[in-house]
Parts: C-alpha cells; structure tokens; sequence
C-alpha cells in the first residue's frame, strides 16, 4: 500500500531544527576541505550562514548564496572527501530554505549532510563500512524529536546507486525506525 503524502507547513522553528541538525554534520567535515583549499572560504562561510540561521538570526539571501557557492567549491576540489565537505556546508545553509512539499527529493536537504560526514569517516577508514555505520548511528542520537516531526512528513529518501545516496537512505531508514 502506497502511502500519500500532501504538503504541508514548516515553522522558522523546525527549519532551524533542520539547518542546526546538517550544520552538526558539515562542522565535522570543514578542516577536511580546509586541509586541501585553505584560501578557499566558500565552505566556511555557508556553514557559518547555516549556524546564524540555526541560532535565530533572520533567513535571508545570505544563506541561499553561501550554499550555491559551497556547492561551487565542490566541484572545483578534486578529493571526495573535499567535495563531500564542501556540499555539506553548502546543503546545511540550503537546509534554511527547505520546501514544505512532500517529494522525497527534500529530504537530501535534511539528510545529505549526515550522509557525507558517512562517506567520508568511511573513505577516513580505508572503505571500511563499519566506519559509515558507526557515523550513521552517531548522526542518528543527535536526531531530535522536532527533526523526526519534520523527516516524517516526507516520503522517504529516493533511492540512488550512488554510495552517497545509499548512505543517505540508511540514514533515512535509521531514522524513520526510530521510536519518538
């Protein structure tokens, strides 16, 4: 049986619940991309968009602007583990401006950076997916029941071959099995 989603409101409350959640992830990954670009501030200063936001400061153009060029900075680095840091503090600021309409595509905004922070403490530990799971178990005891609230009011994560799109739905699946 197909479940049906309808959209649906989001408060500046659980969008910061949301933007304060991949913030968490992307803070773990910045001194990676900072280790291989040093000069590049692009990253930084998404995530630092993401982290005012999170802490009550306005939504603005600000976040919208340091995530797309975040999301620059990725794909000029050449290390997996630099455009997987890269895109995390980009998606944490996007996380500001989350749509509150029920396609699974959404909840990239709300898990990706959790996912990356997976595959790079997996790369970190030579492919060893214990590595991943153990970073997905980590990201999972931060999930607070308003993240939950809002995770559940979309379909789950879309389904992707990619080893960051199985990451995001082991995420997904984690935390939708979850007791609230």
């Amino acid at each position: 049986m197909t479940q049906v989603h309808s959209d649906f409101e989001l408060t500046m409350d659980e969008l910061r619940t949301v933007a304060r959640f991949a913030a968490e992830s992307a803070q773990q990954l910045l001194s990676a991309f900072e280790a291989e670009a040093p000069d590049d501030r692009r990253p930084r200063a998404a995530l630092d968009a993401a982290w005012a936001f999170a802490d009550g400061a306005p939504r603005t153009n600000l976040q919208r602007v340091t995530a797309l060029d975040a999301h620059r900075a990725a794909k000029e680095i050449e290390s997996e583990t630099g455009q997987l840091a890269a895109r995390a503090c980009g998606d944490a600021a996007a996380a500001a401006y989350l749509h509150p309409i029920a396609k699974a595509t959404q909840v990239g905004h709300i898990l990706r950076a959790g996912a990356c922070a997976a595959r790079v403490a997996e790369l970190d530990a030579g492919g060893d997916e214990a590595a991943a799971a153990k970073s997905v178990k980590s990201t999972c005891d931060r999930a607070t029941p308003v993240l939950l609230d809002v995770l559940g009011r979309y379909p789950a994560a879309p389904v992707g071959k990619s080893r960051l799109a199985q990451l995001m739905g082991a995420l997904d699946d984690s935390l939708r099995c979850r007791d609230t």
